[in-house]
């Protein structure tokens, strides 16, 4: 009895040791890859450029102010198509951190096709209430040539992020970025690197 329960706790120190060293393996390995933000593609307009205001209409007939000053709030513009299972499987994303960030962030959909294909793809998505622009100037404006593409612009009509956006994370990467006053995320982890 007394030779099992010494073999019964020696398992449990060795098990719990085993755990710690698994636990700081684990630790090592997240510091070492670097959470991955929206690619940024080139394009025509930098972070940190005062983006020029446009006037665009939504698909309801409703003037919409892109860009320029905002009165405390920022602005997201979402690039996506119909056609895109990226873009698809993006929106519901995009929808929650709509409602998650309502208090700062104002987010208008892009496109440039039909407005029966965006009307359809409101409807299925529950869209409705969103600002959706179909103008190809905006997107020339703003240099997208891939989608889904995003483009955060700050208080004061700035570009304060923007690239190719396939994740939740990446999406999320654009709000760090603006939070950080960095370019992107590789931006931001690179300084710290340095300064480290």
């Amino acid at each position: 009895m007394l030779v099992s329960q010494l073999l019964l706790w020696a398992a449990v120190i060795v098990q719990g040791v085993l755990i710690a060293a698994l636990a700081r393996q684990v630790g090592i390995l997240h510091e070492r890859i670097a959470p991955a933000g929206a690619l940024t593609l080139h394009q025509k307009v930098e972070v940190g450029e005062v983006a020029s205001p446009m006037t665009v209409t939504t698909i309801e007939g409703v003037p919409l102010e892109v860009g320029g000053r905002r009165d405390g709030r920022s602005q997201l513009l979402f690039f996506a198509s119909p056609d895109c299972p990226v873009c698809k499987s993006l929106l519901p994303v995009v929808r929650s951190a709509a409602r998650a960030e309502s208090d700062w962030l104002d987010v208008v959909f892009a496109g440039d096709g039909t407005k029966s294909a965006y009307s359809r793809l409101i409807a299925e998505y529950g869209l409705g209430g969103m600002p959706l622009v179909l103008s190809e100037a905006l997107g020339r404006a703003f240099g997208v040539s891939k989608l889904p593409y995003a483009v955060l612009l700050d208080e004061d009509g700035r570009v304060a992020s923007l690239g190719l956006i396939n994740s939740r994370e990446h999406l999320e990467s654009l709000f760090v970025a603006k939070e950080h006053g960095v370019a992107s995320i590789q931006d931001f982890l690179a300084r710290r690197q340095k300064e480290a």
